[in-house]
């Protein structure tokens, strides 16, 4: 390179700060996606083609004046209905906020229909290109309105399936700092059994969600991004809290389970809120008293590692810690009110969206929580001089998914 080409080279450098520089691409960059949406050069590469169109019937519901039909926009031009069949009759139709739906717009479209209680309908919404989306109510039933009765008794349906069952299983507790080292770790081991499944069953949930979204929206990397992100935010908390030398470690696995618990009992409450809106839970009752049976065992879980810590005090060695009564009535509603929120969102407002996205930030919480337990067993296993995979450590393992599964048959609806 020469004087002269490097005297010019400083001399730029010195006219040009380094914001200016950064920006530089980003203005050639807007200057070309103007010319793109302005100037349309691919016009002469298209078709006489009519447009793609693909709407998504998110939601079917009965009410007072008859059927509503939750849509979604996720082709990538407007979309206007012309026509709505119910159960292959025409019928009259009005769309909320109107009949042309832009890109990534939803609409509601209120079909005057005399419904039949208890009998499925079908929908079918065809647009201005003669193109036809379906959509169903499996069971007719009134869709619950926002009122104060309604509010509470799916607050309390929350409370039944949640906080209920999570507070019957942390009464374990007294049993449970009384056991061996041995039993507690196979007692260990059972909750790192039902996490699994935990983990298994809020997979396997988002991914159905997750097809029910548009394509556009991209559902499934949307609640694998929520899960990792999830994950590292708890991976970060979990070193700060190493660097500042946090005590009580056991007390912060068990919030940790508590929350990643209380993420799937959101989805939980969300599947539930939405079949009794649905009218889909016909045997109410007994759906109830499958998922009490069922979420019981997560209060065992959160339990477990209280009742493994130790005082770590001369001669107090052996003794467990005993947290405080205020701090177990936390931990319960920490893992078990979320399945009020999610009663009331499935109930009134549900979004497959953000069902998913809370999905996916359960996802990554129980697979974190999975990671502490099992480092907390593996350091009694060598505290104890045992190995980490014991006979009585797999069989608390084997136990923890087949209560899960066992219970899971109760309140598949």
């Amino acid at each position: 390179m020469s004087a002269l080409e490097r005297t010019i080279q400083t001399a730029a450098g010195r006219r040009l700060p380094w914001w200016i520089a950064a920006l530089l691409p980003v203005l050639v960059l807007g200057i070309m996606l103007a010319v793109f949406a302005v100037g349309n050069p691919l016009a002469m590469f298209r078709a006489d083609l009519p447009p793609v169109e693909v709407l998504t019937v998110e939601r079917v519901t009965a009410g007072d004046a008859g059927l509503e039909v939750d849509l979604t926009n996720g082709g990538p031009t407007p979309v206007t209905i012309a026509q709505v069949q119910v159960d292959d009759a025409y019928w009259q139709f009005e769309a909320e906020p109107s009949a042309t739906i832009p890109r990534l717009g939803r609409a509601r479209i209120a079909v005057p229909y005399p419904w039949v209680y208890g009998e499925p309908h079908l929908v079918r919404v065809v647009t201005t290109t003669g193109l036809t989306f379906e959509g169903a109510v499996e069971i007719a039933t009134p869709r619950p309105q926002p009122a104060a009765r309604e509010f509470v008794a799916y607050g309390l349906l929350g409370v039944y399936v949640g906080i209920v069952p999570v507070a019957l299983g942390l009464l374990w507790y007294p049993a449970l700092r009384r056991m061996g080292s041995r039993w507690l770790g196979a007692v260990l081991a059972l909750t790192i059994g039902l996490l699994v499944f935990l983990l298994a069953d809020t997979f396997l949930e988002g991914l159905e969600l997750a097809a029910e979204l548009p394509a556009v929206f991209q559902g499934v990397p949307l609640m694998l991004f929520a899960a990792l992100l999830t994950w590292l935010s708890l991976l970060a908390i979990g070193a700060r809290r190493r660097r500042k030398g946090g005590g009580r470690h056991a007390l912060y696995v068990s919030g940790l389970i508590a929350f990643g618990i209380g993420l799937h009992n959101l989805g939980e409450g969300l599947a539930i809120g939405t079949a009794f809106s649905l009218g889909e839970a016909a045997l109410g009752s007994f759906l109830v008293i499958g998922f009490t049976l069922h979420n019981i065992t997560e209060g065992i879980g959160i339990a477990a590692p209280l009742a493994s810590s130790r005082r770590g005090q001369e001669g107090d060695a052996d003794r467990p810690v005993a947290p405080r009564l205020q701090i177990f009535a936390v931990l319960a509603l920490l893992a078990g009110a979320p399945a009020i929120a999610g009663a009331w969102i499935g109930g009134f407002i549900f979004s497959p969206i953000l069902a998913t996205l809370f999905l996916g930030i359960g996802l990554g919480a129980i697979w974190q929580v999975i990671v502490e337990v099992v480092n907390l067993l593996r350091n009694a296993a060598e505290r104890e001089g045992s190995p980490l995979v014991s006979w009585t450590n797999l069989a608390g393992f084997v136990a923890g998914i087949a209560i899960m599964y066992l219970t899971a048959l109760l309140v598949k609806f």
